[in-house]
Order: C-alpha cells, then sequence, then structure tokens
C-alpha cells in the first residue's frame, strides 16, 4: 500500500459516524486534504519511475533484447496504466516479435488513452491490414489522416484497403489525394491505375500507368498492367508491345507471358499463345488464368484435328485451374459443354482480333 493509502484510511476511520468528537473530526478532515496532496505526489514518483523503465526499455530494444524489454514495459505499465506510451512500447515489440494481436491491443489501448498520437494510430491501421481486419484498418487511417492530412503514406495506404474491400471509387479519392501531397511518387501512380480499371475507365487507367512509368521506367509489372488495359480496350497490337517490352526488363515474370498468352490467343495466334502460356507455366505453374487459356487453345486444337490434340488434356487444364481459383463460372461451363461433344469454345478467352492499334 502506497503511503497516501494508508493515511487515507487512518483519515476515514477518524470521520467514521461514531466518532462525535469535533476536534477528532477536524482532525481528520486537514489529514484528508493533506492525503489528497499526498496521493497525487505518489501518483508522479510512479510516473516518474515508470519513465525511467521506459528508457531502461529503450536501451534494451536498440540492442534487440526484446524479451528484456518487454519486462520493462510490463512493468510500467503494471505500475502506470493509464501512461499511454507504455502501451505503445509493448506494442513495438509485441510487432517486432509478429505476435500481431497482442500488438494490436497494446497499439489500440495506447490510441484510447491518447487518441492524438499519429504514431499509434498508423501502427495501429497497419496492424489491422496485416491482419486483413480491413474495415478496422479503413477506420484507423482515417483517423491517421484526420491527425495529418498531408501524410502521403496514410492516404496512399487507406486507397489500398478500399481497393481491398472492393471500392474503387474511394480508393481514387485517396490516390489522387496521395498524389497530391507528392506527385513524384510512383506507387500513388500504379494504384490509381488499378483503381481506374475496375471502374472500367480504361483512358485514365492508361494515362496514370504511363505516368508512373514516367517517374520509375524499369518496372515490369506496370508495364503488364498497361498491357492488360489495352487488352481490356481491345488494342491488341500495342498491348504485344508493351508486353514484350516488359518480357526484355525481366524474362523471369510469369505475369508478361501469361498477359502475353492472352493477347496473341485474342489475335487469332494460337501456336504464340500456347507457347506464352507454357512459359508463364514453367515460371509459377500455379496461375489459374494460364491454365484455362490452355485448355481453350488445346479444346480449339481438338475441334481443328490438329495431331496429338486431346480433349482429355483440355479437360485437365481447366479442373487444374478450378483448384486455383474455384470462382470462375466461365470455366465451369466449357467443362460441362466440351465434356461430350467438342465444339469451339466461345470467344471470351481467345477473343477477336481487335483494333488495328
Amino acid at each position: 500500500m502506497c503511503d497516501e493509502d494508508f493515511v487515507m484510511v487512518l483519515a476515514q476511520s477518524m470521520l467514521n459516524k461514531q466518532v462525535t468528537n469535533a476536534r477528532v473530526r477536524l482532525a481528520a478532515l486537514v489529514v484528508l486534504v493533506g492525503a489528497a496532496g499526498l496521493a497525487g505526489g505518489c501518483a508522479e514518483i510512479k510516473v516518474a519511475q515508470s519513465e525511467q523503465m521506459i528508457q531502461k526499455g529503450d536501451a534494451l530494444l536498440e540492442q534487440n533484447e526484446l524479451q528484456s524489454a518487454l519486462a520493462e514495459f510490463d512493468a510500467a505499465v503494471q505500475l502506470s496504466p493509464q501512461l499511454a506510451v507504455a502501451h505503445s512500447r509493448k506494442g513495438v515489440v509485441y510487432r517486432r516479435m509478429g505476435d500481431y494481436e497482442q500488438a494490436i491491443d497494446s497499439f489500440a489501448e495506447a490510441v484510447r488513452l491518447e487518441p492524438n498520437s499519429f504514431f499509434d494510430t498508423i501502427n495501429l491501421a497497419q496492424l489491422y491490414y496485416y491482419t486483413h481486419r480491413m474495415f478496422d484498418a479503413i477506420e484507423a487511417y482515417l483517423h491517421a489522416c484526420d491527425l495529418k492530412p498531408d501524410d502521403f503514406d496514410a492516404n496512399l495506404h487507406l486507397g489500398v484497403c478500399y481497393q481491398q474491400v472492393d471500392d474503387p471509387v474511394q480508393a481514387v479519392e485517396r490516390f489522387q489525394k496521395a498524389i497530391s501531397i507528392d506527385p513524384d511518387r510512383m506507387h500513388a501512380y500504379v494504384n490509381l491505375g488499378v483503381a481506374y480499371d475496375r471502374l472500367g475507365k480504361y483512358y485514365e487507367a492508361i494515362d496514370a500507368y504511363k505516368k508512373a512509368l514516367e517517374r520509375d521506367s524499369h518496372q515490369p509489372q506496370v508495364m503488364v498492367n498497361l498491357a492488360q488495359t489495352y487488352i481490356n480496350q481491345e488494342r491488341y497490337k500495342i498491348a504485344k508491345k508493351a508486353l514484350e517490352q516488359a518480357i526484355v526488363m525481366d524474362p523471369s515474370l510469369a505475369a508478361s507471358h501469361e498477359a502475353m498468352g492472352l493477347c496473341l490467343s485474342r489475335m487469332r495466334d494460337s501456336d504464340g499463345a500456347y507457347e506464352a502460356y507454357q512459359k508463364a507455366l514453367a515460371i509459377n505453374p500455379k496461375l489459374p488464368a494460364a491454365l484455362a487459356g490452355l485448355g481453350c487453345l488445346e479444346m480449339v486444337r481438338v475441334i481443328d484435328n490438329k495431331p496429338n490434340a486431346r480433349r482429355e488434356i483440355a479437360m485437365e487444364y481447366w479442373h487444374r485451374s478450378l483448384e486455383l481459383d474455384s470462382n470462375q463460372p466461365m470455366v465451369r461451363r466449357f467443362i460441362e459443354k466440351y465434356k461430350q461433344t467438342p465444339k469451339p469454345p466461345d470467344a471470351v478467352l481467345l477473343g477477336d482480333a481487335g483494333s488495328g492499334d
């Protein structure tokens, strides 16, 4: 028991209803007033002791002595549970340990105690994102943006969260805000392009991807995104050129070959498409779109009576594709439609020759 606790108990006993002596009761009141001052002093002592523990924990943290640092921070919390910085430091340690749930609890308590702490709020938002709690992450990032409206990363990551919950309209707004804060950061333009793609605003997406490439021309995945948008516009020739550039930049990027397979199939170059899909799968065998595309190409070869073409191979490609991504109703329709007498597959994966771009 702290000294002021003892004094308070003593004073309260002196003020008991059974104590009728006026002088005694007056003395008790004086003691209570003194105890209140003593309580404030004791609280200050506790905070000072907690701050010393935090300083010791910080030194241990710098040496990566995580368990020892956590013990110091935890002791500080036990001594001064209303000290936000102690909870914050526990969150830092738990995050480094990879214990995200404990880190979330610590940072959430720090934010509750100190709502204006941007550091704790942004850490909480990031941890919600890492643990796939997107709506909690959005709420935390919104709070962070309220605290620092012109923080580039807070706005960018908020936009990414909106993308994850399939809200490209809000995502566009946040990416545009991030760009207005720092127009030289490439990633904001890339994410903006993706959001515009989802909205079907292909010209705006193309403009965003081009601006990203202006800031860093050696970005093969961005080039693939650009090519995919051209494919969505049925501008297959220009898409092919973009994919060729992406492959030169990084021949090991499976997405480039996969997109090339789609592009060439839309251009009616079945052999080229087949080869591109095979290259993609050689790099990454778990590409459902590439497997689905090969299934369609194989079925066309069956229909055209090509040597060694087999319907079972097409079916195997489609089934493997569904194992990787079950949400492909078109592939399921293909399996049902062609399990008996093969007919030319729908033009969705193979498409038409497109425009002359």
